[in-house]
């Protein structure tokens, strides 16, 4: 995101991302489900997006790719 500009939309994502990281850097399945996780992410990235480029279509297909990614179906 840095380098397309995006930097200063960091601070905003740290924060509405904390706790979701254990301070060895794994994540914290205790306390969120991963699912949850990747939908809040989205929405984040829609948000920036929207932000940036005037259009939230920019995002779309984050959740879908990453669940795909981590479920083993190498997509």
């Amino acid at each position: 995101m840095g380098r397309l500009g995006w930097g200063g939309h960091f601070g905003g994502l740290a924060a509405r991302l904390d706790g979701a990281f254990g301070a060895d850097g794994t994540f914290t399945h205790d306390h969120l489900r991963f699912v949850d996780f990747v939908d809040d992410v989205e929405e984040l990235l829609e948000e920036v997006a929207r932000q940036e480029r005037g259009d939230e279509e920019a995002a779309d297909g984050f959740e879908e790719y990453v669940l795909r990614h981590y479920a083993g179906d190498g997509g």
